[in-house]
């Protein structure tokens, strides 16, 4: 139904696009049309960084400009083919993404919007005061624009043109958002620590949605500069930058929202030329509608209201493999060999040590348990192991590789996967797709392959989703494949975080409270669930409170206080162990003493 769909909507634009020049002579009403199809092109790469990644950015005026001025200076200066000039706008506009993003990513925070801005106003007064080559307020004329067989464009072939160019965007956009690098992007937006644990590297994606923006802006820009054949400061200001974050914000996150949100706001903007003063006080308006009446824009409030008329239609699933799912882990250490070694790990935060001096090892085959008071830094050191946070010093081997300073997912893809004790879902996506992020570093579809939509990826999608329809069969919930993750109950939620963790294909898998919040009879069948994960394979180390469920699965268990490794052993032996009584229970001054005196050391007193 959706292929459908799709393809009668691409059949109704062509018409339109085709359709809409030849109806009507008026040359405002065709540069009206142009301008609609610029302002599309400029806001379709990005809303992928906006509305996609969750990255604010004010400064897109600087990389319209660096396409404008790339095109003006190669056909006027440089004598360029008109479209090979255009063509290298876009790349020119993408390294300058590049290199405004790595720097800027690095941090968290309202830093690239200070960036963007920044470089937006760099810009602006660079075209100003540089006369010699960006000739200020006077422009650059003679911007050469593209012909057809030695025939210039006229005012319908150039909203043809431009038209082209944004059918070609969307169905490329459109196929890269719709697979892997879609999920990614929204994992990003969602949560950044929960899309690390499951293998996306959270600043690649990042710095490649800046790009995938900047390249589209600077094509806008090279269009204006050639449609025009001129091209001035005049052109880049920041209510420019403002102009294309509000066709985004208003239009919305979905595919279609910057086609709509281009639409409205360019027509209001014809309409409103006469009275700057008005059409400033109306973008702020709009801005703020935009972001409180309509915080998924006007394609979130029609879809709200197409799903409340008709109810949501979903994708028809793929069968599933008849066979019961198994994680591949390639080359894994024999059964009872260390798979994970620490020593010596210390982490501070100021005067707080929540990790002093802790080593440990796990063995493969085993569940091993992490026990210890309110505060004993066990969710730390499970942070440190998974690469989330960086230990002070000392040392972490994973699979005999030293991965102390490797990153969240550059761990995951050598086999370790987690889960959280507050839930790290994507509670706007679909249980099945929060799983196939979990597959993320499974799928080999370059970026290439899935821009252009090549059957590849198309064919690697579907056997995702057979992979991941698996999983979900495997931990009970397959019926719930197509609901929001932010629907379920708590119960499955906290199952779907497993699920998702799972299909990574860990060797090793730390969960950290995985009981919490689970009435009796979800903890018993949590205790199934661990089992049965050892049964696959896959070694477990788990913090819990829980001390019946410790006790029912563990093979091993370490107890920690005050951020120290206090003993570890067999479950029976560790339960009896007085320095284990004395965390958990409390005792006076003199039984402290004798704990920590150890057997012998009772009688010395």
């Amino acid at each position: 139904m959706r292929g459908k769909s799709h393809l009668l909507g691409l059949a109704v634009a062509v018409a339109a696009i085709i359709l809409l020049p030849l109806a009507t002579a008026n040359g405002f009403y065709l540069k009206v049309m142009f301008l609609v199809g610029v302002n599309y092109l400029a806001a379709i790469g990005m809303n992928v960084l906006v509305g996609w990644t969750g990255q604010k950015s004010l400064g897109h005026a600087g990389l319209f400009a660096v396409g404008a001025y790339t095109v003006a200076l190669l056909t006027t200066k440089a004598g360029w083919n008109p479209w090979l000039a255009f063509a290298a706008s876009g790349v020119v506009a993408g390294v300058f993404g590049v290199v405004i993003a790595l720097p800027a990513l690095r941090v968290k925070g309202p830093a690239l919007a200070m960036v963007t801005i920044a470089f937006g106003i760099v810009v602006e007064k660079i075209v100003s005061e540089w006369q010699d080559v960006f000739a200020g307020q006077q422009g650059i004329y003679g911007v050469v624009a593209p012909s057809f067989f030695g025939r210039p464009f006229g005012a319908p072939e150039w909203v043809w043109f431009v038209g082209a160019l944004g059918l070609v965007a969307h169905l490329m956009i459109r196929a890269l958002l719709n697979g892997k690098y879609g999920r990614a992007f929204k994992a990003v937006a969602a949560a950044e620590v929960a899309a690390e644990s499951v293998g996306v590297s959270v600043y690649r994606f990042k710095v490649l949605a800046f790009v995938i923006s900047a390249v589209t802006c600077g094509l806008a820009g090279a269009l204006i500069a050639q449609q025009n054949q001129y091209i001035s400061s005049d052109f880049i200001t920041f209510g420019l930058s403002i102009f294309f974050l509000l066709i985004v914000l208003f239009g919305g996150s979905s595919i279609y929202g910057p086609l709509l949100g281009a639409i409205v706001l360019t027509l209001l903007d014809a309409l409103l030329a006469r009275w700057p003063d008005l059409q400033h006080f109306t973008y702020g308006a709009l801005l703020l509608f935009a972001l409180y009446v309509m915080p998924d824009g006007l394609s979130g409030a029609l879809r709200a209201m197409w799903r409340k008329l008709f109810g949501a239609g979903h994708a028809p699933l793929v069968a599933p493999s008849p066979t019961p799912w198994r994680p591949q882990h390639g080359k894994a250490p024999a059964s009872d060999r260390p798979l994970l070694l620490a020593q010596g790990l210390y982490k501070a935060y100021g005067g707080v040590v929540p990790t002093n001096d802790v080593s440990i090892e796990i063995k493969t085959g085993h569940v091993h348990s992490l026990i210890g008071p309110n505060g004993a830094g066990k969710t730390t050191l499970l942070n440190m192991l998974s690469g989330i946070v960086t230990p002070d010093r000392g040392t972490i081997q994973f699979g005999g590789r030293d991965v102390t300073r490797y990153a969240a997912h550059e761990i995951c893809r050598l086999g370790l996967a987690r889960t959280f004790q507050n839930l790290k879902l994507f509670n706007d996506m679909t249980v099945l797709d929060n799983v196939k992020l979990g597959l993320h570093t499974r799928l080999r579809a370059s970026f290439a392959t899935c821009l252009w939509g090549l059957p590849s990826a198309g064919r690697e999608e579907a056997s995702a989703s057979r992979e991941a329809l698996q999983i979900l069969e495997l931990l009970g919930l397959s019926n719930k494949a197509q609901e929001l993750a932010g629907s379920l109950p708590y119960g499955l939620q906290r199952r779907l975080e497993l699920a998702r963790a799972l299909a990574t294909h860990p060797r090793l898998l730390l969960l950290d409270e995985p009981a919490a919040g689970l009435n009796p009879q979800e903890t018993r069948d949590l205790v199934k669930v661990i089992a049965g994960v050892r049964d696959l394979g896959i070694t477990v180390l788990l913090i819990e409170h829980h001390m019946d469920l410790v006790m029912a699965i563990s093979d091993h268990v370490i107890v920690l206080d005050y951020g120290e490794k206090i003993a570890e052993g067999a479950p029976a032996t560790v339960q009896a162990n007085p320095r284990v009584i004395a965390a958990y229970l409390g005792a006076d001054d003199d039984e402290d003493e004798a704990a920590h005196a150890g057997p012998g050391g009772a009688g010395h007193g």
